[in-house]
């Protein structure tokens, strides 16, 4: 991102993150792709259940460990969309994404979010914004928001 505008948000509980999920929601724009990044437990989960309350698949969410994609049905304006999930921690190779047909899921949806994106430099251009969530104490997280400007 050359010209990248940057934002950090302090919260202190799931119903904060989530509410900062749904102000980034709000902001997207078709073919957002967004690398998003924390250790385990930072909170990841709940700022995609802002991101999907905000587009009405809330109820579809779940953390994507497991089937490594999945794909929500929302609405936006009247609109329907596809928002890719994807998480990429069990994910050892580049080779492993090309065989899943990453770079196509990407490019099919009208936003993307991708867990561990950091794990696959390879990867880094396809990027239009990244969202990194760490731990502030216990129940308090500093999420950082870059996007291109």
């Amino acid at each position: 991102m050359n010209s990248a505008v940057k934002e950090v948000f302090h919260t202190g509980s799931a119903l904060e993150t989530r509410a900062v999920g749904r102000k980034f929601a709000a902001e997207l724009s078709c073919g957002a792709v967004v690398a998003l990044s924390g250790e385990l437990g930072a909170g990841k989960t709940e700022f995609m259940r802002g991101v999907a309350e905000f587009f009405g698949c809330a109820e579809q969410l779940s953390s994507p460990t497991f089937p490594i994609m999945n794909i929500y049905s929302g609405e936006l304006l009247g609109e329907e969309v596809s928002i890719h999930h994807f998480d990429l921690y069990r994910i050892e190779r580049g080779s492993e994404l090309e065989a899943l047909g990453f770079g196509e899921y990407l490019s099919n949806a009208w936003c993307s979010f991708v867990e561990w994106a950091e794990r696959f430099v390879e990867y880094d251009g396809s990027y239009t914004a990244r969202v990194q969530i760490a731990y502030e104490g216990e129940e308090g997280r500093t999420i950082t928001i870059e996007r291109e400007g």
